[in-house]
């Protein structure tokens, strides 16, 4: 979008933001200025504080004005929310209603890392296509069902845009460079962050299963991946072997060999992990959150969550939130 006026990022910094998402989101704007030799962007640095923000690895960042001095923005601007953890309690009612106003000002509204969440709560992302950081996918999508959630590293709905945390920013920043000033300047701006190989929407969040596992076989990926994609109805070893064109025996032997448990063992695993986010993410009922993790008894599902965590559902709400 060539213009003679720079296009300003407002970059809202919540208390315990992650710094990473926020300076990979930044540096691509400082770097287009410079390989451009004009300056095709402004920023400005604002929080809920009156001089400085706290992030989440301790660090304060200086703001350049405080939500209660900020006008509001202007049409070609681009307000980006910073999160990080403990989102829940930063998503105050002033940062809920500021972003309102931003929004109805007409800018173009995004999100870095847990910044989607209060998107989601001002209610600026119903409807809307969205990510967030894997971490926080499943806690996100059962507190609002109302938006388009995806596991790509970034996504670009019109005035919505998010990025699901760590370095997607970069890939964000240098899809927008690329749309406004074409991609001989994104690739410059790459170059410069030493950044090799640019992503684009289509890419997902995650490492490949046999990258995560350290484990290069094809069916042990492949019924994994089954396993990841049926947490809330399990489905038996025996069917996933025979899905997988092996006998149970096999498929117990394969697991024993690669990963030193049962697929029984792996499968109960990967459903209680997703169940401990549920349980530090959203107001879920302890039922509720075992159905959603594939346990049709309570009682059962404390079993075997204290036997992998050494703590019950009980006490494990509570002592933890939103984070990223």
């Amino acid at each position: 979008m060539p213009s003679d006026k720079p296009r300003r990022f407002t970059f809202l910094l919540l208390d315990r933001f992650t710094m990473l998402p926020f300076t990979a989101a930044i540096e691509p704007l400082r770097l287009a200025n410079r390989s451009a030799g004009e300056q095709l962007y402004s920023w400005r640095l604002v929080g809920p504080g009156q001089d400085h923000a706290t992030c989440s690895n301790g660090a304060r960042v200086a703001l350049d004005a405080s939500l209660d001095a900020e006008a509001p923005a202007e049409r070609d601007d681009v307000v980006i929310v910073c999160g990080g953890t403990d989102i829940a309690r930063a998503t105050t009612r002033p940062v809920l209603n500021w972003l309102r106003k931003q929004a109805r000002s007409g800018a173009t509204m995004g999100a870095v890392c847990t910044g989607a969440w209060v998107l989601a709560e001002a209610g600026l992302l119903d409807g809307r296509k969205a990510t967030i950081h894997w971490e926080n996918h499943d806690g996100f999508a059962e507190a609002f069902p109302q938006v388009d959630l995806y596991r790509s590293i970034f996504v670009n709905d019109g005035n919505r845009l998010t990025a699901a945390g760590g370095t997607s920013s970069i890939d964000l920043m240098l899809h927008l460079i690329a749309e406004a000033h074409g991609d001989a300047l994104a690739t410059e701006v790459a170059d410069q962050m030493l950044h090799t190989a640019i992503r684009t929407d289509q890419d997902r969040q995650r490492l490949s299963i046999p990258t995560r596992i350290g484990v290069r076989h094809p069916r042990l990926a492949a019924v994994i991946a089954r396993m990841e994609g049926n947490l809330e109805d399990p489905i038996s070893p025996a069917q996933l072997a025979a899905d997988a064109g092996m006998s149970t025996r096999q498929l117990e032997r394969l697991f024993r060999r690669y990963l030193n448990r049962s697929p029984k063992r792996y499968y109960m695993e990967t459903r209680l992990a997703r169940a401990r986010n549920l349980l530090m993410q959203t107001e879920m009922s302890i039922i509720e959150v075992a159905l959603a993790s594939g346990f049709s008894s309570p009682s059962h599902f404390s079993k075997c969550y204290r036997a992998l965590y050494g703590s019950t559902p009980y006490r494990e709400r509570g002592t933890g939130a939103v984070t990223a």
